[in-house]
């Protein structure tokens, strides 16, 4: 049992704080039994906070991220970085984590940046031969009516960063696109109008295991909603079948693509990519620095599959940051 305290951090400023603590609770209920000093901690807009296996909770010093119990004085040894969107997805929690030289499994921060910029992202894959759906920038939404003989119907609209599908809507005439922008506006500060394009989905996951990059079992998803939105994703509005029902050519093609992504991005840890294919041709569509590992998450599926268990990855993800 490691005595070092580990602290697994969930919650944020994103719309997507709920999956966050449902994935910190997962996780931490799978380790809790062989790690003493492993603790929650809460990251809001309105406070941080530590909770113990009882618990019982405590403030963070936000200038050293320590705690007090009992009148002694803790200091995190690892951070586990379990923020859905921001701050913990787009690197910013890193940064300071770094500046405090506490370790943590974050991607550096301009690469966790580069992932939640879908805009910069797209042209960086574009960049390396992956293929994106065409997008439209819009940071003004009183600059729509400028992009309006640009836009294809139907398309997607949807907030530049954050996941889950929150603030995106299918547009599929004009009359419809200003409520989106709006509901999109309300996530983000930049919005995107991108391209539809009509196939089959699959969401392919990533993990560094035993020294080596590992491809996990690929997972076609079959939504009952008009795409697969936060509904399809959390409430059983969908199939997921894993492993996907497809092609050798196809399963290579996914498997090179998200390669190719994970070593071209320098992305390192568990890292799931979500993909559209039309006419046996893969688009990117999101990379996901830190899926959900809620009860219900595709990448537990996925593990689950792969005959990986999660308490083994996390044992794995502690010991080579504390050994």
């Amino acid at each position: 049992m490691y005595n070092k305290i580990i602290g697994i951090i969930y919650g944020g400023y994103s719309s997507e704080n709920h999956i966050s603590k449902l994935s910190c609770n997962n996780v931490f209920n799978v380790l809790k039994d062989n790690y003493k000093n492993l603790f929650k901690v809460e990251i809001s807009h309105d406070k941080w906070v530590v909770y113990d296996k009882n618990n019982d909770s405590y403030f963070i010093n936000k200038k050293e991220f320590s705690f007090v119990i009992n009148s002694k004085l803790k200091r995190f040894d690892l951070v586990i970085n379990m923020i859905h969107g921001s701050p913990g997805e787009d690197g910013e929690f890193a940064k300071y984590l770094n500046k405090l030289n506490i370790h943590n499994n974050s991607l550096t921060p301009d690469i966790a940046r580069l992932t939640q910029d879908k805009f910069n992202c797209n042209k960086k894959a574009k960049s390396i031969g992956i293929n994106t759906p065409n997008n439209i920038k819009l940071e003004n939404k009183n600059d729509l009516k400028l992009i309006y003989d640009k836009i294809k119907f139907p398309c997607f609209v949807k907030p530049n960063s954050g996941g889950s599908s929150i603030g995106v809507s299918k547009v599929n005439e004009l009359n419809d696109l200003e409520n989106a922008v709006n509901i999109a506006f309300k996530e983000d500060e930049i919005i995107l109008i991108e391209e539809f394009i009509e196939g089959r989905e699959f969401s392919v996951g990533a993990i560094e295991w035993k020294n080596k990059l590992k491809i996990l079992p690929i997972t076609e998803i079959k939504t009952k909603n008009i795409f697969f939105d936060f509904e399809a994703k959390y409430n059983g509005k969908s199939e997921e079948i894993t492993p996907a029902k497809i092609s050798n050519k196809l399963h290579n093609q996914l498997k090179l693509n998200i390669l190719k992504i994970y070593k071209e991005f320098n992305l390192k840890g568990i890292v799931r990519c979500e993909f559209i294919v039309k006419n046996n041709k893969a688009y990117l569509l999101d990379i996901n620095n830190i899926p959900g590992m809620t009860k219900e998450s595709i990448i537990i599926k996925q593990l689950k599959i792969a005959k990986i268990p999660l308490k083994n990855y996390y044992d794995s993800v502690i010991h080579k940051h504390l050994k």
